[in-house]
């Protein structure tokens, strides 16, 4: 009787065993994105929120919705899109990113932003009873008109002066100003929303003193910092005076109105002539884009035609890539010229990465990498700060000491707090990662059709830097193109012209080839200077 009721025990036990288990294995937590997502007024903007542990979420019940369950932005459910429950105002203007669904990722893609998208989101995952959510907050952005502003007339001992505007979101931060930029505190101001929500504002100042001068009206948008400004002149005459005028009060009436007209006519000559400058301008830009697809074009053909003036030199370094700074997860051949990932199925948030051996310090360098499946995958590169403390990071950005383009989800971006999308006309298998530190910048071109991609700013007390890899999810390597020569005349960006046309890079156990005959040539696929390594050329 005693051995029963011990096998009986053992057997609920083992039971409840395997149920705690079966439990356990179907729990998981979601997680959305810390900081707010900024999304600009009638642009499309992506809604991310992932898993953890890692799983597929294919037949998982997907929900967006906002502060109500049943106020649905968009539903995925047995595998495809549910528009039952979903709100009118989001009909049409939703999609799923599925590319990662299988790793455990999923985001909405809002298209034509509006301001009543503006608020928070919550992301809700559910498997069989077990769900879990996450929240998220969208903040909407636009810049509206420029303010107009115009005398109101005589107030008490001062003249009233309006300003005017309409199309921002959210609300503007109105400020006044004298011509001497001393600020004027004591103001009125009101605002309505239109049936987009959009806000307009009327701004009233009262100017006591006359010398003054002029005033400037000016509205700043708090999300973009971006700011529209108007000025107008005050006439000393139209301010009140200690002893009546009303003999005289037609003639400054009618210097007034003389005024307000010249004032007219100024600005809008004003405005035709900036018009004018914008044009010339954009006809010059356009002419030096002209010409420089051309210069890379007929670099292309290797002397078919004429050389072209000389804009930066930068040297060929030999990168080789330091196994004692690699994540656990990243697997580097014993060249040490290319790196992959060992295991894809780890939380994808974290960043698997791996610094380069060299350490610069000053001058001007170039390297170039190729990207097996990029188009597939997840993955950056770029540099690297010194001191970076890359096992707690989790973004990718310049104020964390980094400066990288890649890939994430579907499409290519520069590195940042906020992601700057990437318009690229061919898939980048090769990008060239230019670094000018004398300048004080990074650039990073397509190798594939020789265009530039983005350029970051480099601030003077950037440091020691090393050349920065990283790979996230699926069957990507990394490959660093072998050294045989340089070095190489670049096409820098425009809007960063060098003033020197060559210093040397200052390299920590590196050797700089040299070679006087190149000029102007951006090292591509087809460039004579970088070959790529023979672990680059494999399936």
């Amino acid at each position: 009787m005693e051995d029963c009721c011990r096998g009986s025990l053992l057997s609920l036990l083992h039971s409840l065993f395997l149920t705690a288990m079966s439990v356990f294995t179907e729990e998981f937590m979601v997680i959305g994105p810390s900081d707010p997502i900024v999304a600009v007024l009638r642009g499309d903007v992506t809604l991310p929120c992932s898993v953890s542990p890692a799983m597929n979420v294919e037949n998982m019940e997907l929900r967006w919705f906002r502060s109500k369950f049943s106020e649905a932005v968009f539903i995925y459910q047995n595998q495809q899109e549910q528009r039952e429950e979903q709100l009118a105002q989001y009909t049409g203007r939703t999609s799923l990113v599925k590319e990662f669904l299988t790793w455990g990722e999923a985001a909405v893609r809002i298209h034509n932003v509006q301001a009543f998208d503006n608020g928070m989101y919550t992301c809700f995952f559910r498997k069989g009873s077990f769900y879990e959510s996450a929240s998220l907050e969208l903040k909407v952005a636009g810049v509206g008109s420029v303010p107009q502003v115009h005398i109101q007339g005589p107030e008490e001992d001062g003249v009233r002066v309006v300003c005017m505007a309409s199309g921002w979101f959210p609300k503007p931060e109105v400020r006044w100003k004298a011509l001497s930029g001393e600020k004027f505190l004591t103001f009125s101001e009101t605002h309505a929303q239109d049936p987009e929500g959009l806000f307009s504002v009327e701004a009233t100042l009262v100017v006591r003193d006359s010398s003054s001068g002029n005033v400037t009206c000016s509205l700043l948008n708090p999300i973009l910092s971006q700011e529209k400004a108007m000025a107008i002149i005050i006439p000393e005459d139209f301010f009140p005076r200690t002893s009546p005028w009303m003999s005289a009060f037609m003639v400054i009436l009618t210097l007034l109105m003389l005024l307000l007209l010249g004032t007219a006519y100024y600005t809008k000559r004003e405005h035709t002539a900036k018009c004018r400058e914008v044009q010339e301008w954009k006809k010059l830009h356009r002419e030096k884009e002209e010409d420089q697809q051309a210069k890379v074009q007929a670099l292309k053909t290797r002397g078919k035609a004429g050389q072209w003036p000389r804009k930066a030199q930068l040297y060929a370094v030999s990168v080789t890539l330091d196994p004692k700074s690699a994540h656990p997860s990243l697997a580097v051949s014993d060249e040490k010229t290319s790196v992959t990932l060992k295991d894809t199925a780890e939380d994808p948030t974290i960043l698997f990465s791996i610094l380069g051996r060299e350490s610069i310090t000053s001058g001007r360098c170039y390297w170039v990498v190729e990207i097996r499946n990029g188009d597939k995958s997840e993955w950056s590169l770029g540099v690297c700060r010194g001191d970076v403390d890359r096992k707690s990071l989790h973004l990718e950005s310049p104020e964390k000491g980094i400066w990288a383009v890649g890939r994430y989800l579907e499409n290519y971006y520069a590195c940042s707090i906020f992601r700057i999308l990437l318009s690229c006309r061919q898939v980048p298998h090769r990008v060239g990662v230019f670094l000018d530190l004398k300048e004080g910048d990074v650039s990073f071109y397509n190798m594939t059709d020789d265009s530039h991609m983005f350029s970051f700013p480099l601030a003077s007390s950037s440091g020691t830097l090393f050349p920065y890899f990283m790979l996230r999810s699926g069957d990507v390597s990394l490959t660093i193109c072998s050294v045989m020569g340089g070095p190489a005349e670049i096409l820098v960006p425009l809007n960063n012209p060098p003033s020197s046309l060559e210093e040397p890079v200052s390299l920590s156990g590196v050797g700089l080839k040299s070679v006087s005959d190149v000029d102007g040539a951006l090292p591509g696929a087809e460039s004579p200077l970088l070959p790529c390594s023979p672990e680059a050329m494999s399936p």
